[in-house]
């Protein structure tokens, strides 16, 4: 099996976007391709267990409206008894207190004792009603108010269910922006972990390095283009017995191929081929020496389409489809041994850890 190294670049640009925006409820490709596949069923189903749940809130307002309305009603009989008792205790009270005394301390007691209950027995008497809505006055603020919900659920039914269900469709809709945001990404690492695949049952004299990244400081002068190059990104880079293949993955539907917005994946693989070469070229030790001089490490340029590909060939660049791209790579002769190939390997690894 071919030696594998780093996890491939795409789902790297993935998790780290997700957790950026705080969505950690996916942990592969295939979740993030159901959910965008379900969103409408996700959004439906939102909607169907608040419904649910606002018919069941509905139906409970009910119970406890027609429980509250029969406790207050046995309370206000309850106190209307009291008070009434409370009330007729005091009359019998201050016909005492109206009794003639033979001592006048005693009269004079009574005197102010038969004013206070007299005001005791014109308060109740003139304010009964409003004594007794009072003592259920907490219970009526509650009855109200669940009153107030059902009529409102009754009369808007659609209404209560979009608030019930508004935090959650809106954080739906916020993962699903932000999916839709990397779906570039999620293609990508799809028709790269195709090339993984297919590229892991070779033999264990090839090996593998997935996104591998480097940054130039200074840049290296590009003298063909005429332009600095600070940095590349290479999907795969297979480092075989017959030299490297520098490999861009692109899932492209027929459309994007014959998208003139989207940069040409040749020019992007030349790039990043010169900076390898570059890299490569002082780094003569890497293989035994011959006597005719110092040996050649070939780089080759493929770009793998997952599906379709272009009828046109384009200069020091190979396109091929996925189900090309085996028998193209084992297609070379070898000409380096296997401690050449994984020295030229670790080498790779090493500029990559650096960087990183």
């Amino acid at each position: 099996m071919c030696k594998v190294y780093n996890q491939i670049g795409s789902l790297t640009t993935i998790k780290s976007h997700l957790d950026q925006n705080n969505v950690d409820d996916f942990n592969s490709i295939n979740q993030l391709l159901n959910f965008q596949n379900n969103h409408p069923f996700h959004q439906q189903e939102i909607i169907s267990n608040h419904s649910i749940l606002i018919e069941n809130e509905r139906d409970l307002l009910k119970e406890e409206i027609d429980h509250l309305e029969k406790d207050i009603e046995i309370n206000k009989k309850k106190f209307r008894q009291k008070l009434q008792s409370e009330l007729e205790q005091s009359k019998q009270q201050l016909e005492a207190l109206r009794l003639p005394q033979s001592n006048i301390i005693k009269t004079f007691i009574n005197y102010f004792k038969s004013y206070d209950t007299k005001r005791k027995v014109r308060d109740i008497e003139l304010n009964f009603d409003s004594k007794v809505v009072n003592s259920v006055q907490y219970s009526s603020y509650t009855l109200a108010n669940k009153n107030s919900r059902y009529d409102y659920i009754i009369s808007n039914f659609s209404e209560a269910v979009n608030q019930s269900c508004h935090s959650q469709l809106y954080e739906l809709e916020r993962k699903k922006k932000v999916i839709d945001d990397i779906n570039n990404a999620i293609y990508g690492a799809i028709g790269e972990h195709k090339v993984l695949k297919d590229l892991g049952n070779l033999s264990d004299d090839y090996i593998l390095i997935n996104d591998f990244v480097r940054n130039f400081d200074p840049p290296i002068y590009n003298r063909q283009e005429n332009d600095y190059i600070y940095s590349i990104q290479i999907d795969h880079i297979l480092v075989s017995p017959s030299g490297i293949f520098v490999i861009e993955t692109k899932n492209w539907s027929e459309h994007s191929l014959n998208n003139l917005s989207l940069r040409s994946p040749v020019e992007q693989i030349r790039r990043t081929s010169f900076a390898l070469f570059r890299m490569l070229a002082d780094n003569t030790g890497l293989l035994d020496k011959h006597h005719w001089g110092d040996r050649k490490v070939p780089i080759r340029n493929l770009i793998v389409l997952i599906n379709q590909k272009p009828s046109e060939e384009f200069q020091y660049v190979k396109i091929l489809t996925l189900k090309e791209l085996r028998n193209y790579v084992e297609y070379f002769k070898h000409s380096f041994s296997a401690k050449e190939t994984e020295m030229i390997a670790n080498h790779l690894l090493r500029l990559n850890k650096s960087n990183n």
